[in-house]
């Protein structure tokens, strides 16, 4: 089974981004994933609109936005200026989540839900249906280049099988640690969407990486 592979340039070359989102034009990648980090909502600042805007002029692929921020929907108009296709937005600290998500979707952008390690499914049961896709985060937010959280599997299983019990057609993505000892796992537990940073752009062939993620069953 066929996945889509999101690289996150969070893991790129920050001396010469263009040669890490040439390396992403030129493979079986569909996305490019952008994580925007405040230093409040996480530990950690990364990239901001200038960049943003940048990266969706240059690079081929959608644009998937991951808003780790405080009040995200003060950015939602500029971020869909600045090139972002689609938006995910934590359930963790963030008020009024359907209007929220309903804004993302009426600017013309794939509204994602990204869902914290320790955040039940339970308790976003309701939010599923206004969504495109879920974002489970395999790792704690705020830092690439972590160990893979092992239970993020039996989440994704509970996630697919809730999607299916429901009626649903959103999309599960994964984002942490994903690389090729657990993208089998994460695939037959029904991820269809998988972030990979460090795996990507670590690797010595990064295309053939992307492409056997893609495929590897």
């Amino acid at each position: 089974m066929s996945v889509v592979i999101s690289p996150s340039i969070l893991a790129g070359n920050f001396l010469n981004l263009q040669q890490s989102l040439d390396i992403i034009n030129s493979s079986e990648a569909e996305w490019v994933h952008v994580d925007v980090m405040d230093g409040v909502f996480v530990p950690n600042i990364s990239f901001g609109f200038p960049v943003l805007k940048a990266v969706s002029a240059y690079c081929t692929k959608f644009i998937d936005v991951h808003l780790m921020i405080e009040q995200p929907n003060r950015y939602f108009s500029m971020l869909q200026e600045a090139g972002a296709q689609g938006l995910s937005i934590h359930f963790e600290g963030n008020h009024h989540l359907h209007r929220d998500l309903a804004e993302i979707q009426r600017l013309g952008m794939k509204a994602g839900l990204a869902l914290n390690p320790q955040t039940s499914l339970d308790t976003v049961k309701e939010l599923l249906p206004s969504i495109d896709h879920l974002l489970l985060m395999s790792v704690n937010p705020g830092f690439g280049g972590q160990k893979f959280i092992e239970d993020t599997v039996k989440k994704v299983a509970q996630a697919s099988a809730l999607r299916e019990s429901l009626a649903l057609n959103f999309t599960i993505q994964v984002d942490g640690g994903v690389n090729s000892d657990n993208c089998v796992r994460l695939k037959s537990a029904g991820a269809d969407n998988l972030v990979a940073g460090s795996a990507v752009f670590k690797s010595t062939n990064p295309q053939e990486t992307i492409a056997k993620l893609k495929t590897s069953i």
